[in-house]
């Protein structure tokens, strides 16, 4: 099994993918190659989201784990949200 320090190479990785993840989303946006409400956008800030509140877990920082889930409950909340609203669109179209 592998050990999970706070100041650990695992530990790291899990912040900088996070990172990448909400910087890609965020620029990705901003040059309008996504929108906000777009799925995979969403789907890059909720995972970005998660993998750096699990890093402010290890390192006990509350505030930043409380943004982060926060953060991260919005994304899957919209991501919710599209595929409900996709669903029943499909469903009146085969009405």
């Amino acid at each position: 099994m592998i050990k999970m320090s706070p100041d650990g190479l695992l530990s790291e990785a899990i912040a900088y993918g996070g990172m990448l993840l909400i910087l890609g989303a965020f620029i990705l946006e901003t040059r309008d190659v996504l929108d906000s409400k777009n799925g995979i956008y969403l789907l890059m800030m909720a995972t970005g989201s998660g993998l750096l509140g699990i890093r402010a877990f290890l390192v006990e920082e509350w505030a930043f784990l409380i943004l982060e889930v926060v953060w991260c409950l919005a994304a899957i909340v919209a991501i919710y949200g599209i595929t409900r609203k996709t669903s029943l669109d499909e469903q009146h179209l085969h009405e």
